[in-house]
């Protein structure tokens, strides 16, 4: 079990954990000399003999401090809230207890200390005004215990009461990846670098590789201390001493608030959508885009606050927001964190990580506020997810979802209707009424475009996505038409996609008007015609022309240079019979074979490299033979 102090300045804490625990705790010489706590300090105690150590966090109580309070605070299992007899209820106090209700710290004791300073009647009193600070919170029915660390008067009381809630503390699961808020970095002669924390999550051994901090680099365990015990593993909610080693690691590269978390866990980020609740003591509302303090584990990072739901927040309510980070953080659904002031001086509200990797568009979309409703209402992994996946159009990566929920792919029980769909980049999980309803939508943005394009066989598939106007990025996109063409709701001829029922036809205007040209086209041979010398409208010859060159009946080698595909198959079966002659194609020998200037002959060459029969080197040709124009059968 892991137990913080709470209260404010000169209540006795520090006095109250050394009579609790015989231990002076880890005092510095400026905290001697002032006789405060400025900084964390622990202690490790068995509160009888035989019991299993547990640990205590004593915490500055001083208003300039609270940031290092709250350094100790995420990963406590009970919180012991110290009030002073003869001065009662304070400011720290209450912002102390506001901390740890919105950390969500599962237990709490009230100790009320200095009593051999007060008379009873005094003692009365100030349980009366706990009774009242802590009524409408989760905390309602702590036990208060009256005490005196000069006389030992409670102070066996209070240490029963934390083995009776030391016997009810939950186990927290070793499941997911290790994380470890550092709280403290340190050299060891001897040994080396040494950082501290609470483990929030798995389990750790000596031998592992871990990765540290924002930059992500690679760390390996020596040895490691649970519980200011050595050990050769360490597990989720226990104090955990690690020793590290690295190429080139140097202390000054290790900060409070820097992370260890397993290695396919890392996952900095910049944006957290968040639950968030502004305390009911706050003075006015809390309004969009408000900078802040934002305090997560150990770290405590400035940003702004996005409010997803309004522009302001009043006191005592609730709103989703996402939370814009001036420097990289790491977090998993769940976490919680606290919001303090600009200036660092109050604390404003708190709440919880609902999404530690949040997007940065539509982030106020009905489908994204229905994504964090399902995140906020659900725990689990299998009950969240249907609900993400029912309101995303893009489907979600599964490495993401790993990182987010810190739960290994192997330990998923996914629901049937969830379909893992594998793309070239990787994989995405949709729902299947969603994926069915994207190939829905295709086939009828393609039905439409056959409409609107009657004489195109159809588009090709990146055409086919712009028509769409699609939010499935290019893989995943070509992911679902493969699925079509596979099932056969789709065609393809060449490039072109199609429904079955399409065909081509050129109508009747147009095939009048090639009725009078194709005379032209047979009569020139090799020379073809420039489209302004067929002696009709340029404009309605030149659509006619790309019409066709759609549909192959024609070859566009420049523009307004047309050639018939039959034309065009004799000239390739001419360069492929030279190419048998000599392997490398030179202009002249083309040139000279078709009777046709320089010009038109490299124009030609040219077209042919376009189209894969060539493959050009420098000023050499060379005729490529998996190319369908080069076998004999299309010649």
């Amino acid at each position: 079990m892991i137990v913080g102090t709470a209260g404010h300045i000169d209540h006795g804490k520090t006095a109250l954990l050394q009579a609790l625990t015989g231990q002076a705790g880890d005092r510095r010489r400026e905290e001697r000399e002032r006789g405060m706590t400025i900084d964390l300090g622990y202690l490790y105690a068995a509160l009888e003999p035989g019991a299993p150590l547990t640990g205590f966090i004593d915490v500055p109580g001083h208003e300039r401090f609270t940031h290092n309070m709250l350094a100790g605070a995420q990963g406590i299992d009970l919180a012991l809230l110290v009030v002073a007899a003869d001065d009662g209820v304070m400011p720290q106090t209450r912002e102390h207890l506001a901390i740890v209700e919105l950390l969500g710290i599962p237990q709490a004791l009230v100790a009320i200390s200095k009593c051999d300073r007060v008379d009873p009647a005094r003692v009365q009193a100030v349980r009366e005004q706990v009774e009242e600070l802590l009524a409408p919170g989760p905390f309602a029915d702590a036990p208060q215990i009256a005490l005196s660390s000069v006389t030992g008067e409670g102070v066996e009381t209070l240490r029963q009461a934390l083995l009776h809630a030391q016997r009810e503390v939950h186990q927290r699961s070793t499941l997911g990846g290790f994380r470890l808020a550092i709280d403290r970095a340190f050299s060891v002669a001897g040994a080396g670098i040494v950082v501290t924390g609470t483990a929030l999550s798995g389990q750790v051994a000596v031998g592992d590789t871990l990765t540290l901090g924002p930059l992500g680099k690679a760390v390996r365990v020596r040895g490691l201390h649970a519980q200011n015990q050595a050990a050769d593993t360490a597990v989720a909610g226990q104090r955990v001493a690690l020793n590290l080693s690295a190429e080139r690691l140097a202390l000054e590269q290790i900060h409070r608030g820097h992370w260890l978390v397993a290695e396919w866990l890392y996952a900095p980020t910049q944006r957290l959508d968040i639950d968030l609740r502004l305390l009911a003591s706050e003075p006015k509302a809390f309004e969009h885009f408000q900078p802040v303090h934002i305090h997560l584990g150990t770290q405590d990072v400035t940003g702004r606050v996005a409010l997803l739901e309004g522009s302001s927040l009043a006191p005592g309510e609730r709103m989703f927001a996402q939370i814009l980070l001036n420097a990289p953080v790491q977090a998993v659904k769940g976490d919680p964190l606290i919001l303090r002031a600009q200036s660092a001086q109050r604390t404003l509200g708190g709440g919880r990580v609902l999404d530690p990797l949040a997007p940065t568009r539509q982030r106020r979309s009905p489908e994204r506020l229905a994504q964090l409703q399902a995140l906020a209402t659900c725990t689990e992994l299998e009950d969240v997810l249907p609900a993400l996946l029912v309101n995303s159009d893009t489907g979600l990566d599964p490495q993401r979802i790993e990182r987010r929920f810190n739960r290994p792919r192997d330990t998923w029980l996914l629901p049937a209707d969830i379909r893992l769909i594998n793309t070239r980049q990787g994989s995405l999980l949709f729902s299947a009424a969603r994926w069915d309803a994207s190939k829905a939508a295709l086939l009828e943005h393609l039905a439409r475009f056959h409409q609107l394009e009657p004489d195109q066989m159809g588009p090709d598939r990146d055409r086919l996505r712009r028509f769409c106007a699609t939010a499935l990025d290019r893989l995943t996109f070509i992911r679902l038409v493969d699925e079509l063409l596979a099932s056969g709701a789709i065609l393809a001829s060449g490039p072109w996609l199609h429904l079955p029922q399409h065909q081509v036809r050129l109508s009747e205007e147009d095939q009048a008007l090639w009725q009078r040209l194709q005379p032209l086209f047979e009569q020139a041979g090799f020379d073809a015609p420039w489209v302004r010398d067929l002696g009709h409208d340029e404009a309605a010859v030149r659509l006619l022309l790309r019409k066709m060159a759609r549909l192959g009946l024609v070859h566009q080698v420049v523009r307004d240079l047309f050639y018939t595909d039959a034309i065009l198959r004799r000239l390739a079966a001419m360069l492929v019979q030279l190419a048998a002659q000599n392997p490398v194609i030179q202009v002249t020998a083309f040139r000279d074979a078709v009777g046709l200037g320089r010009k038109r002959s490299i124009q030609i060459l040219e077209y042919f490299d376009r189209l894969g029969l060539t493959r050009r080197m420098g000023d050499k040709r060379h005729i490529r033979l998996d190319n369908a124009l080069a076998q004999p059968n299309d010649h």
